[in-house]
């Protein structure tokens, strides 16, 4: 005897819900034929995916392994063990909490294990490269601390860590928070841990985009160097849309607190247990080769914007991204992004240092390699990708080479194919 459940759970998607099916069926096209350069966004496996479509969507567990206040939970608790487990030995860190949903959220959970409303923070600024959480005055974090931004020397356009100390001996901020989402250089978490100590506060790192060179040593580690290290799960880690936060021991109970029951309620097993199969794909050799290639690739890509007379913020790249300076050629990075995606080509518009234009406009955009890398494109596709990028932008109203670029577009996508295209 069937019932209604079985009746309607047998049923495929496009039965159920043409219209989300067939947005799925676009998106799963667009991102096919389209040449990916946003730096925060990646393709997952086949693997991570299947992980995050599995049954344990359907399972509440909140708590932690071995301390759940729900039954039926120890398949849950495998599955959030090896991903603690996994992350430890990727990261060296002394404890980690797999459960929060996103970045922001990983941030929330520091901020409110350490500080109290109207403690001082400090934070890059938004517009030198930093990211919202940092104490943007829009966000929670610069509605409820005191924030004190610092940022990139204007000759450089590198990190001013002499200024970063100057302020944090003047303020004694409580937290120091270094990381960002539009930098493209090395970040020296060691000076900034010694600037910190020195002024008597914490410090928390934000690796969301750079975890991945992190976790290979392709960059230096700030678990070392940091009280608290946060991170996304996504981006050049490649796994599902998550957060994570690495500890010092002394912290790990009141953390874990403060995720749960402090922020959140029932974790997302099925995200968690993706997360798990990204960190052990991320333990593999192959995932070292990846992420230098992804590293090799931006440095080819900048190096042929240069050549097209682009202006490269800071003058070139350390890790997977890379901002351009558009507005030195006449063009807002809001026409620059609608013009390259026109072409088949995804960027996104990015302030840069000392932007003279609006966070909506913009002078430049941001292009990330991590994407197109894991489509297995080398440094041969970045030099004809940024010979595209040239073409558009030095003739950005010509509608005819957009259209041609969308076509070589299309020939470069289809020998690279995503997802069984």
């Amino acid at each position: 005897m069937s019932s209604v459940l079985d009746a309607t759970t047998a049923k495929p998607l496009r039965e159920v819900d043409p219209e989300i099916f067939q947005a799925i069926s676009d998106e799963k096209r667009r991102q096919a034929s389209q040449l990916e350069l946003i730096a925060s966004e990646n393709f997952v496996s086949e693997a991570v995916l299947e992980a995050m479509g599995s049954v344990f969507t359907n399972k509440y567990a909140e708590g932690y392994p071995g301390r759940r206040y729900y039954g039926g939970c120890e398949f849950t608790d495998v599955a959030e063990t090896l991903a603690i487990q996994r992350a430890q030995q990727l990261f060296g860190a002394d404890h980690v909490n797999v459960q929060p949903h996103s970045g922001t959220q990983a941030n929330v959970a520091v901020y409110m294990t350490v500080l109290s409303p109207g403690d001082t923070i400090f934070g890059m600024n938004l517009s030198h490269g930093g990211h919202l959480t940092h104490g943007h005055p829009l966000n929670f974090s610069g509605k409820m601390y005191k924030v004190v931004p610092y940022g990139v020397r204007e000759d450089t356009e590198t990190l001013n860590y002499d200024e970063l100390e100057r302020l944090a001996l003047e303020h004694k901020p409580k937290l120091i928070v270094v990381g960002a989402s539009a930098y493209p250089r090395i970040l020296d978490f060691e000076r900034i841990g010694k600037i910190a100590r020195g002024a008597g506060a914490l410090v928390m790192a934000d690796i969301a985009h750079i975890a991945g060179m992190v976790a290979v040593g392709e960059h230096p580690s700030p678990v070392p160097h940091c009280d608290f290290v946060t991170t996304t799960t996504h981006k050049t880690l490649r796994g599902p849309r998550g957060g994570m936060v690495m500890c010092k021991a002394p912290y790990a109970k009141d953390l874990d607190r403060l995720v749960f029951p402090g922020t959140q309620g029932g974790p997302l097993v099925h995200i968690i247990a993706a997360k798990a199969v990204c960190f052990q794909e991320a333990l593999q050799p192959n995932y070292r080769i990846y992420i230098r290639q992804v590293l090799a690739n931006a440095k080819v890509l900048a190096a042929a914007l240069i050549e097209r007379n682009f202006r490269i913020v800071s003058g070139g790249t350390d890790n997977h991204l890379m901002l351009v300076d558009v507005y030195s050629k006449g063009i807002t990075g809001k026409d620059a992004e609608k013009a390259l995606e026109a072409s088949g080509i995804t960027v996104n518009k990015n302030t840069i240092p000392f932007d003279k234009n609006s966070p909506m406009v913009t002078s430049g955009i941001r292009i990330g390699t991590p994407a197109l890398t894991t489509r297995g494109m080398k440094e041969t596709e970045m030099k004809q990708i940024g010979t595209w990028i040239a073409n558009i932008l030095d003739d950005i109203h010509n509608l005819e080479l957009r259209e041609a670029v969308r076509q070589q577009v299309l020939k470069m996508t289809r020998s690279f194919p995503l997802y069984g295209q």
